[in-house]
């Protein structure tokens, strides 16, 4: 067999294989053979089919058959001669040939790239030594108690900071708002609304004026509309609101005592205390893991430079932008808010994507010199943690991720885990601020 490699980019090759009539010759004795002893045809023995009644039967199917066992082999025996990772199917154009005949082909197919892995031993890196403090703690604390706050009704004018329930009706050019934007219903009459009395706060200039009214008053007021207000047809334009204070209210939150404990689910406020502390240390536990974590690999990217395959990178790309954008639907961003931003959202997501695919072919190098695999064992402990944590059949989400060919991602994530503890335990750690 003759290979011959073309590159046609960084991470693309054309292989050109040539083989010979006689390596042909017997790839298709092996296949005409297994079709002999399959072949089922009325008058003769099973196996004892004459081949060349089987080519006059089965022409299509076993030329078909043998091209398809001269071009898998070759081509594995090319891929491992020289020593080649394909990260894509090949794209195969055969030449024409007949039986008995040498086979050429040619193998078009996206690589990773050849390169020397960086010394991962005795990598230096800072650990963050830091404990849960007693600040801390209360500040928690703290937290827990602003999450469940009171309202309590005040017989006094407003003052900022305080928060009022209002009814209010607008208009605009002294016509009702939904008139100049039908679908702004919510900001042409509101009956028991909500408000904090603080700058900025609704429609830029509303809350202001309302400051030193009282309960039962009715207040006018005026305000325009700004340059990125979300209703365009708005947009600088001037609305006028009728504004009655229904009530006043200050937000004030709960002591922090035993009652306030059991609103948590903690027998008294000395276990909420200690359960809250222990919730700290795991969450700091995980923050410094995961600082040693990134050093390593920001460590071990910083000491090696290669070409990267453009499937994998725009693979990656698309699945960051969706991160992105599911994660911005999620704020409350409007989806025109993220159109107009498509362009700087892809230069992010893929800048964030060549870094994960330049760090993930490094980490499975390390793996291959270390001899790091994932074991059946663990591949099933993964996906039955998975199917605890989204509360679905293992088998179920088994078939799923079968379906989605999404276990080697599985398999995949448990190698690079595997590898980084092996990098921590290789590294060179200073306690100190990370």
């Amino acid at each position: 067999m003759n290979v011959t490699i073309e590159h046609l980019g960084p991470c693309k090759k054309l292989l050109r294989v040539e083989i010979d009539a006689e390596a042909t010759q017997a790839k298709a004795d092996a296949v005409l053979k297994e079709f002999q002893r399959k072949a089922r045809i009325p008058g003769f023995r099973p196996g004892k089919t004459p081949r060349a009644l089987l080519l006059k039967t089965f022409a299509e199917e076993i030329n078909a058959e043998i091209k398809r066992k001269i071009i898998s082999d070759a081509y594995h025996e090319a891929v491992e001669q020289h020593k080649l990772r394909p990260i894509t199917r090949p794209e195969i154009e055969e030449t024409p040939w007949e039986l008995g005949q040498p086979f050429a082909f040619t193998a078009t197919v996206e690589t990773e790239a050849d390169f020397e892995v960086p010394d991962y031993r005795g990598l230096p890196i800072r650990r963050d030594n830091r404990t849960v403090t007693d600040e801390d703690l209360e500040r928690a604390l703290r937290m827990l108690r602003e999450q469940k706050p009171v309202f309590v009704d005040l017989d006094r004018p407003v003052q900022p900071g305080d928060f009022v329930v209002v009814n209010y009706t607008g208009t605009c050019e002294g016509k009702p708002i939904t008139d100049i934007a039908p679908t702004a219903r919510g900001l042409t009459e509101q009956k028991n609304f909500w408000l904090q009395i603080q700058t900025g706060s609704f429609i830029p200039g509303f809350t202001d004026p309302l400051v030193g009214s009282s309960a039962g008053e009715t207040r006018t007021v005026t305000i325009t509309f700004p340059e990125d207000f979300v209703t365009r047809e708005l947009v600088g334009k001037q609305a006028v609101y009728q504004v009655e204070i229904v009530q006043v209210k200050e937000r004030q939150i709960p002591e922090l005592d035993d009652a306030f404990a059991r609103s948590y689910g903690a027998e008294n406020l000395e276990a909420l205390r200690a359960g809250v502390r222990q919730d700290l240390e795991l969450e700091l536990k995980e923050k410094q893991q995961r600082q040693i974590r990134d050093q390593l690999v920001a460590t071990l990217l910083g000491r090696v430079s290669f070409d990267l395959p453009e499937s994998l990178v725009e693979n990656e790309t698309r699945n960051v932008v969706f991160d992105i954008v599911k994660a911005n639907q999620e704020r409350g961003v409007a989806k025109e808010a993220i159109d107009e931003r498509k362009d700087e959202i892809y230069s992010v997501a893929n800048n964030s994507a060549k870094e994960r695919v330049k760090a993930i072919l490094l980490l499975n190098r390390i793996a291959e010199k270390e001899g790091i695999t994932a074991t059946s064992q663990e591949l099933t402990q993964r996906v039955l943690e998975l199917a605890a944590r989204y509360q679905i059949k293992p088998d179920k989400l088994v078939k799923q991720l079968q379906e989605r060919g999404a276990l080697p991602q599985i398999q995949r994530q448990i190698i690079e885990a595997k590898v980084l503890n092996a990098l921590e335990l290789y590294a060179n750690i200073e306690d100190g601020s990370a």
